[in-house]
């Protein structure tokens, strides 16, 4: 159940914070308010929230750093993450998409599209749960997919991946051989609900090669079509 779920808004902004927070607890959902950074990061010692809604612009950390903070977490790296901010840049935004954000939304925004796009994205996280227990995808010798752990393993060795490069990953796995479009990918991570562009998939698949080693060239890019997996 959804609604169960506890979401952590950090904002320095208290105004901005309690409109959130009012908004998500109408729709019923346990919320956490911080102002900073610090307090997060403590709160994470002891517990872990469902989704994070986070600025970029906080008083003592930037928000692009807890993001790619948690994404390095084994811990903390499948937390769903949307990004609210001032900064409506397109860099900004393919920034904090490729360092494993889920959505990303520019200020001022109505906090009911923010209480839906967090049903949207928490949708999509119980569906993937569901689905990644079905399977163990093993490509060759050198490559492992477990779908119940959110484990990948290359030649023996566990990489972390953000939920976003897993996710990728285990489409282009699904079939292994079959080209993907970017449209395919977008559609995969974040459906009706995506409002990003073609080029952030290319961001998370250089992140995904990166993270994979010699595994990485597995991945094959097709150019002007798309992506596949194949050995």
């Amino acid at each position: 159940m959804l609604t169960s779920k506890q979401i952590v808004v950090v904002e320095d902004e208290i105004d901005i914070l309690d409109l959130i927070s009012l908004h998500l607890k109408k729709e019923r959902f346990n919320v956490r308010g911080f102002l900073n950074g610090y307090s997060f990061m403590k709160y994470l010692e002891t517990e872990k929230p469902s989704l994070l809604v986070l600025d970029l612009m906080l008083p003592d950390v930037d928000g692009f750093e807890i993001c790619k903070q948690l994404r390095a977490r084994p811990d903390c790296a499948s937390i769903p993450i949307i990004i609210i901010t001032a900064r409506s840049a397109e860099t900004d935004k393919v920034l904090g998409l490729g360092l494993g954000a889920d959505d990303y939304m520019v200020k001022p925004f109505s906090p009911r599209e923010l209480v839906a796009r967090v049903k949207a994205v928490l949708r999509r996280t119980v569906r993937q749960e569901t689905e990644n227990e079905k399977e163990k995808i093993e490509i060759g010798n050198i490559l492992s997919i477990d779908m119940q752990k959110y484990e990948v393993i290359v030649e023996g060795a566990k990489i972390d991946l953000t939920t976003t490069e897993f996710r990728i990953l285990q489409l282009l796995a699904s079939k292994n051989g079959w080209v993907f479009s970017r449209e395919k990918i977008l559609n995969h991570l974040w459906g009706s609900d995506k409002m990003v562009l073609d080029r952030t998939v290319d961001v998370h698949i250089k992140h995904l090669r990166e993270k994979m080693g010699k595994a990485g060239a597995l991945i094959k890019n097709m150019r002007g079509i798309g992506y596949k997996l194949a050995m």
